[in-house]
């Protein structure tokens, strides 16, 4: 991924509307590219801080980010367990079916 690409994922990362495999780009990138973190802070303290200043609530910039970058992780996470789940019930389903059938035939 580029940083131009990037920083157009900016705004879909906020508001949690990417894909996992754009998910898991955009941490990637974002783990190697200082100006594009950088780049991402900026945003996420103009849209969240912002917000919470007219809010009169508390913000720290830092914590906001840490919380966005953890859940992201969670969610490619969760979805890393999902498709394992998946591929264990699909083999066990497979396997089931090969055994009836060779119960069946024998």
């Amino acid at each position: 991924m580029n940083c131009s690409k990037f920083e157009k994922m900016i705004p879909a990362f906020l508001n949690d509307a990417l894909e996992y495999k754009e998910l898991k780009q955009f941490l990637k990138h974002m783990e190697s590219c200082p100006e594009c973190k950088e780049e991402l802070t900026i945003q996420v303290l103009v849209s969240e801080g912002m917000a919470r200043l007219e809010e009169g609530s508390a913000f720290d910039l830092q914590k906001e980010l840490s919380y966005r970058i953890e859940e992201a992780g969670k969610r490619i996470r969760l979805h890393r367990m999902l498709i394992f789940i998946n591929i264990t019930l699909l083999a066990t389903a497979l396997l089931a079916i090969a055994v009836t059938l060779l119960f069946f035939a024998g």
